[in-house]
């Protein structure tokens, strides 16, 4: 199992941009998504494998996202949501979180996003926003 924690306020996939600047169309990232997955991707290089794993891969991906306003406001609040006791339940939906991170480590922890065929996907509040990623091989 791989492990490891990217910190920072986590970054949901945006949806993707059109241009036909040169005639033609071209879909591109917005450029939050795009920066956030390359930093996602530097942070996952220090333990990536030697080669990209092969086969099925189950995936867990669990978003902290910062405090609220009124949740930092009140101590028992705050104590409550780290507690996971008050869950976030505004955009950008957890699968967002997912699409980011498996776009983001395609060709440093594996060939294709095609290959996690188990993805567990969390929204959770933290004073310390960051992105903890789960990493193993899904046997048949």
């Amino acid at each position: 199992m791989i492990k490891f924690t990217v910190y920072g306020e986590p970054v949901a996939q945006g949806r993707p941009r059109a241009s036909t600047a040169t005639g033609f169309v071209k879909m591109y990232d917005p450029a939050k998504s795009k920066h956030y997955k390359d930093y996602v991707r530097l942070t996952s290089r220090e333990y990536a494998p030697s080669q990209p794993l092969q086969g099925a891969l189950g995936l867990e991906v669990i978003a902290y996202r910062p405090l609220t306003s009124v949740i930092r406001k009140s101590p028992k609040k705050a104590a409550a949501a780290e507690r996971g006791e008050i869950l976030p339940l505004t955009s950008p939906d957890a699968d967002n979180y997912l699409k980011g991170i498996t776009d983001a480590l395609k060709g440093v922890m594996w060939n294709d996003d095609n290959q996690v065929v188990d993805a567990i996907v969390k929204k959770r509040y933290s004073a310390k926003p960051r992105i903890e990623i789960s990493i193993w091989e899904v046997s048949a």
